[in-house]
């Protein structure tokens, strides 16, 4: 798999920006997205059949992190292939509502 730090840079920015709302990302960072999303969602599935079994709570509980360690990393790409287009363009046009809304966004991710 390869690390974020290696897919996005060699992205092209015309193609992965976000255009009235709507986003249009390269199909190498939406296949690494939908992958990650998936293997998510079986882990979730994994959770849940743990619960249903009565599985030792700290087993359940190594279970959860490890998903939320798995959405962060989904963030985190999706995130840095935001910064290297969408916002990147708008400060490029001195958009004045960039870093407004940059700032929300990161502060939703960091709670």
């Amino acid at each position: 798999m390869k690390e974020i730090a290696q897919l996005v840079p060699h992205m092209d920015q015309k193609e992965n920006c976000c255009k009235d709302g709507e986003v249009i990302m390269s199909d190498d960072i939406q296949k690494q997205l939908m992958n990650r999303m998936s293997r998510i969602e079986g882990q979730v599935k994994g959770v849940k059949r743990m619960i249903d079994r009565n599985v030792y709570c700290d087993d359940i509980l190594n279970q959860m992190a490890a998903v939320q360690s798995a959405l962060h990393a989904v963030s985190r790409l999706l995130l840095e292939s935001h910064i290297h287009t969408c916002v990147i363009e708008k400060l490029e046009k001195k958009d004045p509502e960039v870093i407004s809304e940059f700032m929300t966004t990161i502060s939703k991710i960091m709670k």
